[in-house]
């Protein structure tokens, strides 16, 4: 299943590559990122990640909660909706 995490920064984009760089994504195994789109004005970022384990994304925020606010909502792919509807 694919999410789309709406992940708000609390202090800029800055803190957020730095732990990045130092770190990596620290995700735990089963949540994989997939892409994501960054606010022109660096305040949102939207991520796709997919995992068949939604209870995975309390332990990724855990490792970022200091430095965003999230929001996951999950979502489908267009093809998915259209095969809804024959």
């Amino acid at each position: 299943m694919h999410y789309l995490v709406i992940e708000r920064f609390i202090h800029g984009p800055a803190p957020i590559y730095q732990r990045l760089a130092e770190r990596g994504r620290m995700m735990p195994e089963g949540l994989a990122y997939v892409s994501s789109w960054i606010t022109d004005d660096l305040t949102t970022c939207y991520q796709v990640m997919e995992t068949d384990d939604p209870t995975l994304f309390k332990d990724w925020i855990a490792n970022w909660d200091d430095l965003a606010e999230f929001d996951i909502k999950p979502v489908l792919t267009s093809a998915e909706v259209r095969a809804r509807f024959p």
